[in-house]
């Protein structure tokens, strides 16, 4: 026995009466600035283990440079 869709739709209508439109609209605001900032870290991060290695990167894949180079 799953759950149902009136079901969903009380849980949703106690949720709304509980903690009103704008609490939820402000969480959820919340919610895409902190994955938002959690690519950026992403990203910084593979650029800055780029650098370390000292490679190319070539469609987010780090490659060795090559011996004449080095």
């Amino acid at each position: 026995m799953g759950i149902s869709w009136v079901q969903i739709l009380v849980v949703a209508v106690l949720l709304i009466l509980l903690f009103g439109r704008g609490r939820i609209s402000s969480l959820m605001g919340d919610v895409a600035r902190g994955i938002t900032s959690f690519r950026q870290g992403l990203r910084e991060g593979a650029d800055d283990a780029t650098k370390e290695d000292g490679g190319q990167t070539i469609e987010g894949e780090a490659v060795d440079k090559p011996d004449s180079e080095k």
